[in-house]
């Protein structure tokens, strides 16, 4: 997969002489002790990741964890303290104010928990805002906010003022507006956090939707695991500025690195997110190997009714190589919380 996003060894101290805390052994204490002694804090510590081209990226953690921060700062929306921003091979925190604004205008979008649009410009003047900025003819950035418009399921409310549009609506227009100059990257952070619980469903769905349409490679924040596990390819999870596990949902739900990582994914189903390789155990008989197949990747929810169905095991095929055998004990035991 090609890289998008490199960030590397990123930090962000608020504070006297932040750059004296990077990499110093006072970075290691605790933000409190950090504090006192120093009157520091270190909201991003030396994290660093990828995110491919295409990738659904989540970063996710409590109030205070840093996530926020750490996407205000790959846009430059906060300035780092240290450490590299790569976007497409362009390390954005070495670009002067204009190239800035020309990265901010043409490589990447924002959408933002507040709507930010403009009440006395209609939904398609709203879309086409950032276009005109860009010095885009009207006739083209009207007739490329109409296409967006569409994506973003808001034909026949062109002509309407956001003030007329419920929540969620509004936030299409946000939607529609970050897609409008066809970046290379969308960042989004907490945009759905003020929306009702099923309003917030449907915008999620909607933001699936998009990215199989679009393609985009997508990094959003949330402090919500089940947004999160939803909506990520790979999802980072932050704990007081630093990282404390990088992996796909599957690997965070299967192998949490710590209890911290572990409680986050405590109450949700394992068995919608794990696939069948995460339980597959070895045969212990020929006659095992007699069932049906099923693909190692399907997840368990969806291969439960066939699994439950037949007398004895089905076998788990991976690229037409035999994983193992599943059995109806290995689905109940997910199925009942008892697995991992």
């Amino acid at each position: 997969m090609t890289t998008t996003i490199s960030v590397r060894n990123l930090w962000k101290v608020f504070g006297p002489h932040p750059e004296a805390i990077v990499n110093s052994p006072d970075a290691m204490l605790s933000r409190s002790e950090l504090r006192k002694k120093t009157g520091a804090t270190a909201a991003v510590r030396d994290v660093s990741f990828d995110v491919g081209e295409g990738e659904v990226f989540v970063v996710m953690g409590l109030s205070g964890s840093g996530k926020s921060t750490l996407v205000r700062c790959m846009t430059r929306l906060i300035e780092p303290t240290a450490g590299e921003v790569l976007i497409q091979g362009e390390d954005v925190l070495h670009a002067d104010g204009a190239r800035l604004r020309e990265i901010r205008r043409t490589k990447f979008s924002m959408v933002f928990q507040h709507f930010g649009l403009l009440p006395h410009r209609r939904v398609i003047d709203n879309v086409a805002f950032g276009l005109e900025i860009n010095g885009i003819k009207k006739d083209k950035r009207y007739a490329r906010a109409e296409e967006v418009v569409g994506l973003v399921g808001l034909q026949g409310y062109e002509q309407a003022y956001p003030e007329q549009l419920s929540g969620g609506m509004q936030q299409r227009v946000g939607l529609a507006r970050a897609l409008a100059s066809d970046p290379a990257v969308m960042f989004f952070d907490e945009p759905f956090s003020a929306l009702d619980p099923l309003i917030r469903r449907d915008m999620q769905t909607e933001v699936i939707r998009l990215h199989e349409e679009v393609g985009k490679t997508m990094v959003f924040i949330t402090h919500d695991i089940h947004e999160a596990l939803r909506l990520g390819d790979r999802i980072a999870i932050m704990r007081d500025g630093g990282l404390v596990q990088v992996g796909t949902p599957e690997e965070l739900i299967a192998q949490p690195a710590d209890d911290y990582v572990a409680n986050f994914v405590l109450d949700f189903p394992k068995s919608h997110v794990l696939t069948l390789r995460w339980i597959a155990r070895p045969a212990t008989s020929d006659a095992e190997l007699q069932g049906p197949a099923l693909p190692a990747n399907m997840v368990i929810r969806d291969a439960a009714r066939t699994v439950l169905e037949v007398d004895g095991p089905v076998r788990v095929m991976d690229d037409g190589a035999l994983l193992g055998v599943v059995s109806t004990e290995e689905i109940l035991a997910v199925i009942a919380g008892a697995q991992g």
